[in-house]
This record gives C-alpha cells, sequence and structure tokens, in this order.
C-alpha cells in the first residue's frame, strides 16, 4: 500500500489568476513560491503517490480551448520533471461548477480507485489544496488536508468549523509543508486531575496560534492565549479547579499540565534549536530565555506593585512559570522593567511565546542532537 498525496493546481502550485482564475497564457504562467524547490525535496524523500487533481472550468469548450490550457500546463510538468518531481497520475475535470457533478471536486468519481486499500493508503494520505473544496475532497476520502492558505479563498464560518478537524496543516509555506511531511507534527493531549484541579491540555508544537482556553480566571486565559498566539502553537487548556477557595491551586496546577504536556512533546528533540529568547512591549521590556535541555530552572526578575491584575494574584505569575519549568524540565531566566503592571507580565508572556516558538523549530534535514552530551 502506498500513501498519495493529492495535489491541487491552481493557486497550489501555479499562481492562480485572480481575475478570471484561468492559467491561459504565458504571461499568466507562474509558480506559487516555494513549490518547485518543496515539490523536488519530496518526490527525492518520500514514496508518496503524487495525483494531480484540479477542476478546470468547461476545459474543451469555447469558453476554454484546450490550446489556451496544455501548452502552459505541460510547461509546469516539464518544469516540475527536470527538478525530480513527476505526477503518477493527472485528474482533470472539465465541468462547471453550475453542473454540480460528481466527478468535479470535492467529489469522488473519478478517484473511485484509490479507494482499493490493496494498493492504497489513505489513512496516511493527504489532499494539498488552497479551496475548501480541497479540503473537503480529504473528508469525502478518508485522508488529511493540508491547508494552503491563499488570499483569493478563505473558508466561511460553517466551513471552518465543519472542516477543522480534517486539517492536519494550515500554513501559507510550501517550506512547512514538506517540514510537516518530513518531521510531523508534535501533538499531544495531556489530564492532570487532583483533588484540586482537573486539567485538560491539547498541544501542538506545530500549530497556527489557535487557542480555546477555558480556566475560569479572564485574565489569566489572555495570557494564555499569548503563548499560543505569539508561539505559534495550538493550545486548547480546559481548567476546572476550587476557586471557590482561591486561585493559586488553578494557576499553579495549569503550569504543571502545560508543562507536562510540553515534556511529552519534546521527547525526540533531535533536529531542534532548544534555545530561545525574546521583546519589548511599550515601555516595558521583558527577557525571557530557554533553554529546553531536561533540567528544570528558574530565575525572577520582575516585581509588582499591584496586588492583582483581573482576577490574578501577581505574586501567582512566579509560581505559574516556576510550574511549567518544574514540569517542562526546561530552563528558564525571565527578567522585565516597566511602569505599566499590565503591559509588564503581558509582555513576560509574549516573549515567553517567542523565546518557546525559536526554541522548538525543527530543522527537517538535520538528525542533531542539540547536546555535546549525546543526550537530552
Amino acid at each position: 500500500m502506498r500513501p498519495v498525496l493529492f495535489i491541487d493546481r491552481d493557486g497550489v502550485v501555479l499562481q492562480e489568476p485572480p481575475i478570471d482564475f484561468q492559467v491561459d497564457s504565458i504571461d499568466k504562467t507562474s509558480f506559487v513560491k516555494g513549490s518547485i524547490t518543496a515539490l523536488a525535496q519530496i518526490a527525492a524523500s518520500f514514496d508518496y503517490y503524487k495525483v494531480m487533481v484540479t477542476n478546470q472550468d468547461g476545459l474543451g469548450t469555447d469558453s476554454y480551448p484546450e490550446e489556451t490550457f496544455f501548452p502552459y500546463h505541460n510547461i509546469m510538468l516539464r518544469t516540475l520533471e527536470g527538478e525530480g518531481f513527476v505526477f503518477d497520475e493527472m485528474i482533470i475535470d472539465r465541468t462547471f461548477a453550475v453542473d454540480n457533478q460528481p466527478t468535479r471536486k470535492p467529489g469522488t468519481a473519478l478517484l473511485q480507485h484509490f479507494f482499493d486499500k490493496d494498493r492504497f493508503d489513505l489513512s496516511n494520505s493527504y489532499v494539498i489544496g488552497d479551496r475548501w473544496s480541497d479540503i473537503q475532497l480529504a473528508k469525502n476520502l478518508g485522508c488529511k488536508a493540508i491547508y494552503l492558505k491563499s488570499p483569493l479563498h478563505t473558508l466561511t464560518p460553517e466551513q471552518e468549523q465543519e472542516l477543522r478537524p480534517v486539517i492536519a496543516l494550515e500554513t501559507d509555506s510550501w517550506q512547512e509543508i514538506f517540514s510537516f511531511l518530513k518531521l510531523g507534527m508534535r501533538v499531544v493531549n495531556h489530564e492532570r486531575n487532583t483533588n484540586e484541579t482537573k486539567i485538560n491540555v491539547t498541544l501542538n508544537l506545530d500549530g497556527s496560534g489557535r487557542s480555546d482556553i477555558h480556566t475560569g480566571l479572564g485574565f489569566f486565559d489572555h495570557m494564555l492565549d499569548q503563548i499560543a498566539r505569539h508561539g505559534k502553537i495550538d493550545l486548547t487548556i480546559q481548567t476546572d479547579g476550587d476557586l471557590h477557595i482561591d486561585e493559586h491551586h488553578t494557576i499553579e496546577d495549569t503550569g504543571i499540565a502545560l508543562g507536562e504536556a510540553f515534556a511529552k512533546a519534546l521527547i525526540d528533540k533531535r533536529g531542534m534549536e532548544r534555545y530561545g529568547f525574546a521583546i519589548p512591549m511599550d515601555e516595558a521590556d521583558a527577557k525571557v530565555l530557554i533553554d529546553f535541555g531536561g533540567r528544570n530552572w528558574i530565575v525572577w526578575d520582575a516585581e509588582f506593585k499591584r496586588e492583582k491584575i483581573g482576577e490574578m494574584p501577581t505574586e501567582m505569575f512566579f509560581h505559574f512559570f516556576k510550574s511549567f519549568s518544574d514540569a517542562a524540565k526546561c530552563n528558564l531566566n525571565i527578567s522585565c522593567k516597566g511602569d505599566n503592571e499590565h503591559h509588564k507580565i503581558e509582555a513576560i508572556f509574549k516573549a515567553f511565546a517567542k523565546a518557546i516558538r525559536m526554541a522548538v523549530k525543527r530543522d527537517p534535514f538535520s538528525n542533531h542532537l542539540p547536546s555535546t552530551k549525546g543526550v537530552l
């Protein structure tokens, strides 16, 4: 069985003309940035069965004669072949959208042979595309979607809600697509339950910055959202804590649970940067140094004059980061100066997020463990 890459054409391999969406002349024929390099790397690195699946409205009719399609289509094929990438199959639907034919993406009428389980492994296959129809096609085939974001096409809220579970990677970079296929995603679901708190954390270190956080403390949620947004990680946290007593257990245990999730996600540190740092915010100057080196330690140089910011006691900021450091087994060196208390702690969380982003970045071409000890 071979896994399959189903690859859309316009907007994915070739730039899509924004006026008429037809590549029908030489001056409208150009490649999406990074596509040639990444496809060459994919061909050299994997054994995917490679299929182009494209809707070409009315191809062969007066509105889109074949002689205005194939010369430029063939330029694309020859260019990719020169870099070592050759499609195993080319599937082109020629109908119009108004015809509503089952052959047209996201329909699978032209793709029935891929349901042969003796030949193809759809569970480990991907559709790479820039439209909802590509993501829907992945769902219809029983595989995952790699959503190459385009300014020409966006998902409606309804499509977003329905198709989000199908998307394995959302990016605007072909190099990130190759890295994802090479390295996979570091996704962890972690639970931590005590008599004082019940916490569920879902973490994707290779996400896009999405978050869904509910701890019962609004300001704390806002700070944790900064970690997801600026660290470009997907983060879901549900904390049910004993807030009727106070905020201590909720904040501290969330830090422990998040750190434990990071420790799980970073079991394999080969090719990882390991270190990170970062940023200012208005008058506040925050610095966060991090090392996911397998040892916990924290240096904290930040003072707050207010007792609380929102519902969050300022004394708990240190406790959160120490709990994370202990559980994630990382070094943290945090310092901040400034006048506005809100700006100071938000700068710390944003710098923390940026430091994480730098430290967990991986090189798909490296199997190097970032330690002279040979173990992390």
